[in-house]
């Protein structure tokens, strides 16, 4: 075999695990299953979820950077899925930002597991794992422990319900150290 054949043979293989490499990552940056350990509560009733929930705090991600005022409307649609309006202020750009997405449950519909996309086919894990018994409040994670966020009806949360929630996170080893407490003043 020729350097040349050799050299090309080799590229073609580093190619393909390069692309098997993206693949799993994508796969897996997709995952809609709960963190180990975590699950969605149960009994979840996506028709006293649905309504508006103002974002209380949030570990950082760069679809969230810099955005105050933040809400989520959540709207059962006729073939079952729920529409998810994201709304928020981007205090750099001076500007609100709108997102619509879907949301479909992963599994039993009174548990609080679903799968939500903003774009396309793919979709990432949105898990209730406490919420309020008058669905005032609520704790959600995402597919992996490096998101969470807080929800309340209102644009304040009570100090106790805070710091019951707080509790609750560190236990569920989530880092309550870097949590982005969201001002409401719009």
């Amino acid at each position: 075999m020729t350097s040349i054949t050799s050299l090309r043979m080799n590229l073609k293989r580093l190619l393909w695990a390069t692309a098997a490499v993206c693949l799993v990552s994508l796969l897996s940056a997709c995952s809609t299953a709960p963190p180990e350990g975590l699950q969605g509560v149960k009994p979840f009733d996506v028709q006293r979820y649905q309504g508006t929930w103002y974002e209380m705090a949030r570990l950082d991600h760069s679809f969230e950077r810099n955005m105050t005022d933040v809400s989520a409307r959540y709207t059962i649609q006729a073939d079952g899925s729920v529409q998810v309006v994201n709304r928020g202020f981007n205090s750099v750009k001076n500007e609100w930002k709108e997102a619509v997405g879907k949301a479909l449950f992963t599994g039993d519909t009174d548990r609080g597991s679903l799968k939500v996309s903003f774009f396309g086919p793919f979709y990432g894990g949105y898990h209730v794992v406490a919420l309020d018994p008058d669905y005032r409040w609520s704790m959600v994670v995402g597919p992996d422990r490096d998101y969470l966020w807080i929800l309340a009806r209102d644009k304040q949360l009570d100090p106790d319900v805070k710091a019951q929630l707080l509790a609750q996170a560190q236990a569920f080893g989530l880092a309550t150290d870097k949590l982005i407490w969201v001002s409401h003043t719009r």
